[in-house]
């Protein structure tokens, strides 16, 4: 008679192990009740592959196992770089290093993902392009010099046209507003060599015309100083002169305003002036005024005397 091959010392290694098994998918099947979303994210959840409409914030979420699956897409602010190769108005080569600050909306970052997928796609398929096509388009209408003196100008309409690039395909897609631009900057103008030359040149002769013409204004200035001071030494020499001639004048005009009013007085100015010799004068001539002046003069002596 044959033995039974499975003894109790068979049977109980083989629950054991079932129960080990068991107890493993239990505690798997806990494991993916639940999900943590790291912050700067959001949860997207596969529901047997079909994408909810409805993010997960950041934090714990309860979540049906197996069943449900969670993407954590970033919508943290980001940078995208790109060196864009063109031609200017002119037709000079110019590559053009621009940086785009960009994020995502976590709203609609479920429909993001299921019509685009991660953000890597989304940069790959929409912000690069973007960029590129901007970039190009928008230097093509400005000269070689006006990309430079117009930086600012330049920098306004490409962030435009990114912009209207960006919204015109996510509209096309019925995304809008899921990428939402932050900051635009150029941060580099490369030019060819023999332009930089061009320019340098154009520079110095610049530099050295204005040396010159500051130098021109310099001189005219002091020319013009030194004209003004001599025209206001030569104005208060004339004052000086048109008030002495005045004031001589004007004596003058009195002294003989008083001799017309008063003959007497013209003989004793004459008298004051007499040097005590009579003029010698022969024949039959009158006695000269003078003489008569002295007569005058003796009468009115004696009459004061008389008194």
């Amino acid at each position: 008679m044959r033995s039974n091959p499975i003894g109790p010392e068979t049977q109980f290694p083989i629950k054991s192990a079932v129960s080990v098994v068991f107890g493993i998918v239990l505690l798997g099947i806990a494991a993916d009740s639940y999900v943590i979303v790291e912050s700067g994210n959001v949860g997207v959840v596969r529901t047997l592959g079909k994408v909810q409409t409805i993010a997960l914030s950041e934090g714990f979420h309860m979540k049906t196992p197996i069943i449900d699956k969670v993407e954590q897409v970033d919508i943290r602010l980001t940078r995208a770089s790109a060196r864009a190769a063109s031609a200017s108005k002119d037709l000079q080569t110019v590559e053009t290093q621009v940086t785009l600050q960009y994020s995502m909306d976590g709203a609609i970052a479920p429909l993001t993902f299921q019509r685009i997928g991660q953000r890597a796609n989304v940069a790959a398929t929409i912000v690069e392009p973007a960029i590129q096509e901007s970039v190009k388009a928008v230097t093509a209408q400005y000269t070689a010099e006006q990309l430079v003196t117009q930086r600012a100008e330049v920098k306004l309409q490409i962030q435009q046209a990114i912009e209207k690039f960006i919204n015109t395909t996510l509209d096309e897609k019925d995304l809008a507003g899921s990428v939402k631009i932050a900051n635009f900057a150029i941060t580099d103008f490369a030019f060819s060599p023999e332009f930089n030359k061009a320019i340098e040149m154009k520079v110095k002769a610049e530099q050295e015309a204005l040396q010159a013409k500051n130098e021109k204004t310099r001189r005219v200035t002091q020319a013009e100083a030194g004209a003004a001071e001599r025209k206001l030494a030569a104005d208060a020499a004339a004052f000086e002169i048109e008030t002495s001639s005045k004031a001589r004048a004007d004596a003058i005009s009195r002294e003989a305003s008083a001799l017309k009013n008063n003959p007497e007085l013209i003989k004793l100015r004459a008298i004051e002036k007499w040097d005590g010799k009579l003029p010698k004068f022969s024949g039959g001539q009158s006695p000269l005024p003078l003489v008569d002046a002295l007569n005058i003069a003796n009468e009115d002596e004696d009459k004061g005397n008389k008194k």
